[in-house]
């Protein structure tokens, strides 16, 4: 190889572009390559099953010996969801900061990764030698703390990663974001700027998080004679906190309830990240022994999830907590894109209850709108900017914030998961592209249900499907018994007989006709009684229910 091809700086996001969610990006010098974050996504509507989908990590696998380690933001599942999966196809070091570490151990513990998986904490201004590279953590504010952005430095320059973040100069824990930083970084020179593109659609600044504390005392102030539930992200340690100061306030119990909201919390506490006074925390067994105006739940499913907490205490499915008149239900968060109707869902249900259900004013976003976007580009001036996390809309503003920054317009990169965008002395360019996309995790197996079960599983749910059965003397190509037909989830077949009868002289007559012509291969048959069937049913009912032909062979 000459020194030509070799001395360049590749990035290659493997996945988190177009789409909220996913992240993991590949940078790559000479031998070394660097991963940025390990993210999962979870399903769409159209993902029928599916519990998760974690990142095509082909690209890693071919280069596996180059790979000197990941490295982690923060500890949000967008973020570190996919680890436990991607760790046991590529185990290699990870590092990440004191809460985020904390996250993961949990995760690593569940899948028996801790032994095999070597981890590292890293402070803020702490930098970690990984092959040509060398990564830096800067302090951010996010909606989980011990957020990190990252200053890449590379033989070609440096590559400032923000990571999901905003500017809170009031943050609930820890110190505002190191913007004193970013401007040395800026002032040596910069390279080219990744930055969250989340709310680049939005004006103005984010608000601070603490400014949600004020709004929960006024209204535990105003519902003091009610029991109070609030439900919330559960990563969002410092919203908790602020849950739980206000609750203190009035001398009420606290139960956490949801198995993520425990999970988190309980690392939180061991690690110092959040004060809950003594003898205010109790289980939830124990609810029963105190008044109900005397406790708060802080509990999960603010996303209106299925089988979270929040969603279960709406349906009447949650053995321990019922829902009541004398009940004020806090959301605090805002619905994810996707998620408003089943937000909406679990709200109409509470209200029938008679519960009271506050969710205007108790969320603040943890991503930066466009005035701190600008900030950070003013501080970071980089030559090239690259938009990530987001959808295409958030990542084209993401741009044009950039382009207004006065960063010319061929040096900003909209670029599409798998590109491999390469930097030479004078110039960047997309040169390439690698494999990338989703693996779907279906309970214990990953990567095993794929487009076509996928497209199967989307046909049994919209038509249904029809099985013909029928027994065939091998030697002699008689019919000995049926064909019969069943049906699931096509017709209900009680009030449909003249249908079915029909149908079974259609596919009885299809199977005549091949046997009477001598045509004894199975697989010609099931071919005709599928189109025979599907041709009149279309005909009859215009839908297509799969139709799934089984033939049972018998030697007499």
């Amino acid at each position: 190889m000459n020194n030509e091809t070799v001395s360049k700086l590749q990035i290659i996001p493997l996945g988190g572009l177009e789409q909220i969610g996913m992240n993991i990006t590949a940078f790559k010098y000479e031998d070394s390559i660097v991963v940025v974050d390990c993210g999962l996504s979870f399903p769409t509507d159209d993902m029928l099953g599916i519990d998760l989908v974690i990142p095509d990590i082909t690209y890693l696998e071919n280069h596996l010996d180059m790979i000197k380690g990941i490295v982690i933001t923060h500890g949000h599942e967008d973020h570190i969801g996919a680890l436990p999966y991607i760790l046991q196809r590529i185990s290699v070091p990870v590092y990440a900061t004191k809460l985020t570490m904390g996250i993961i151990e949990n995760k690593l513990k569940e899948h028996n990764l801790t032994k095999s998986t070597k981890r590292k904490v890293v402070k803020y201004g702490q930098t970690v030698n990984l092959g040509c590279f060398r990564v830096e953590f800067i302090r951010t504010n996010h909606s989980i703390v011990d957020a990190a952005a990252l200053a890449i430095f590379s033989p070609a320059g440096v590559v400032v990663h923000t990571g999901d973040f905003k500017v809170d100069y009031t943050p609930v824990f820890g110190d505002a974001i190191d913007l004193a930083r970013f401007a040395e970084l800026g002032k040596k020179g910069v390279l080219a700027l990744m930055s969250d593109s989340t709310n680049a659609i939005r004006d103005g600044f984010t608000m601070s998080e603490k400014t949600v504390g004020k709004t929960f005392d006024n209204l535990f102030a105003e519902n003091a004679d009610r029991r109070i539930i609030v439900a919330t992200f559960a990563s969002n340690v410092d919203r908790v906190q602020q849950i739980v100061n206000s609750a203190s306030r009035q001398g009420r119990k606290i139960v956490v309830e949801g198995r993520s909201m425990v999970n988190i919390i309980t690392t939180a506490s061991e690690l110092g990240y959040i004060t809950i006074p003594e003898n205010t925390l109790i289980d939830i067994e124990q609810l029963k022994n105190y008044p109900p105006e005397q406790t708060v739940l802080i509990t999960t499913g603010s996303q209106g999830e299925t089988m979270a907490a929040l969603s279960r205490m709406a349906a009447d499915i949650h053995r321990k907590v019922s829902i009541n008149k004398n009940d004020t239900i806090i959301l605090s968060s805002t619905p994810i894109p996707g998620n408003e109707k089943a937000v909406a869902k679990v709200i109409n249900e509470l209200a029938a209850k008679g519960a009271k259900v506050i969710n205007q004013d108790t969320h603040v976003s943890g991503h930066a709108c466009r005035e701190e976007l600008k900030l950070i580009y003013s501080l970071v001036r980089p030559r090239y900017a690259i938009p990530v996390h987001g959808e295409y809309r958030h990542l084209q503003a993401n741009a044009e914030i950039a382009a207004a920054m006065g960063i010319p317009e061929e040096n900003i990169f909209l670029m599409n998961c798998g590109d491999v965008l390469e930097f030479s002395e004078e110039s960047a360019a997309v040169v390439g592209h690698v494999q990338t996309g989703g693996i779907l995790v279906d309970g214990l197996g990953v990567g095993d249900v794929g487009n076509i079960v996928l497209r199967d599983r989307q046909t049994l749910a919209k038509d249904g499907i029809i099985i013909v059965v029928m027994t065939i003397n091998r030697y002699s190509c008689t019919l000995l018994a049926g064909p019969d037909i069943v049906s699931r989830g096509f017709v209900y077949v009680r009030e449909s007989e003249d249908l079915m009868e029909e149908s079974h002289s259609v596919v009885a007559n299809a199977v005549d006709v091949c046997l009477s012509q001598g045509v004894c291969d199975w697989g010609k048959i099931k071919t005709v009684v599928r189109d025979n069937l599907s041709d009149f049913l279309w005909k009859k009912m215009k839908r297509r229910p799969m139709i799934l032909p089984i033939i049972m062979e018998v030697d007499l």
